[in-house]
């Protein structure tokens, strides 16, 4: 009788689980956080959502956002509409984030280097504005002035606050697994991507002023972490397996337009000691901007864009 009780309160607890699992399930269909043409770049059976604005005429630039657990295209709503004003600037979901496609791999830095490197190569030397791990996926994916045969000849590189480990090192398989569990993984991971969860990263790692995100944007990082298999890729990232084996500094050093870095001078997850380092040994341009964290485009959009337009015309000119 025992046995029986604890059986049936055992499938009741698994039940609730998944009742709570399901209800936290966002049903709805994802709008883009950006101004602009929708478009689908399709990939290894995958639909990658992208936005694009700006005259198609004018020189192609790709914002490649960071990876985390609220990832998307919108981490560049404050300045897109204004580098549209002289580029064709094109910002995608990358795959297993935001509007793409989600399904269940057990994603690795590899891969987005693959997909970074063949998303690029559909345009014409294209500039690059590149967010944390993004960055050294860009970096690998770019040609090193002839160095790699199948590299994307890039005009000018702009990285934020870039890094090549954003998780544990090495990866932990337990975590990224338990994260990838039914029921469990689900549960484990609308903690993490909760309301609460979402605003302590953006106030302890994101952003220098805690009330720089709006309501509305924190509503948008929530729907977007609640979708069906919105834990897959994040998975990976919490757990290391998206950190690069790439040597940033020299892969710096070897583009043929110098890059800039751009880093937020409170930012403590990467604090700006690693920009410095990282800029002495690649000899890149480095650009501190005071009251900012991970996110200075968002914080400071106007001078941001000042930033990327002086990168984009110094490169052009060199």
């Amino acid at each position: 009788m025992k046995l029986r009780n604890l059986a049936g309160t055992a499938l009741l607890g698994v039940g609730a689980i998944a009742a709570l699992n399901t209800g936290l399930r966002y049903e709805g269909e994802l709008e883009s956080p950006l101004d602009g043409d929708d478009g689908t770049f399709r990939w290894r059976g995958m639909d990658v959502a992208y936005t694009e604005a700006g005259d198609p005429d004018d020189p192609d630039l790709v914002l490649l956002h960071g990876a985390n657990a609220a990832g998307s295209s919108g981490e560049w709503r404050e300045v897109f509409d204004d580098l549209a004003a002289e580029h064709h600037v094109v910002a995608p979901d990358l795959p297993g984030f935001g509007r793409s496609d989600r399904p269940p791999l057990r994603y690795s830095a590899a891969l987005y280097e693959d997909f970074v490197r063949d998303f690029l190569a559909d345009f014409d030397r294209p500039a690059v504005v590149a967010s944390s791990l993004s960055a050294a996926y860009a970096a690998a994916a770019a040609d090193s002035g002839g160095s790699s045969a199948d590299g994307v000849e890039i005009r000018g590189f702009v990285g934020v606050c870039p890094t090549t480990v954003a998780g544990p090192s090495p990866p932990k398989s337990w975590l990224r697994e338990l994260i990838r569990a039914p029921l469990v993984g689900d549960a484990l991971f609308n903690g993490l991507a909760s309301k609460p969860s979402i605003r302590y990263f953006n106030a302890d790692h994101g952003y220098d002023d805690p009330t720089n995100p709006s309501d509305d944007w924190t509503d948008y990082e929530w729907r977007t972490s609640h979708v069906e298999n919105a834990r897959f890729a994040p998975a990976s990232f919490v757990s290391g397996y998206l950190n690069s084996d790439l040597d940033l500094a020299e892969a710096f050093a070897e583009l043929e337009a110098a890059p800039t870095i751009i880093w937020g001078r409170e930012a403590e997850v990467s604090p700006l000691s690693d920009g410095r380092d990282l800029a002495d040994a690649s000899g890149a341009r480095l650009v501190v901007f005071d009251r900012a964290k991970l996110l200075p485009h968002v914080e400071h959009p106007d001078r941001f864009v000042e930033t990327v337009e002086e990168t984009l015309v110094s490169g052009a000119t060199a």
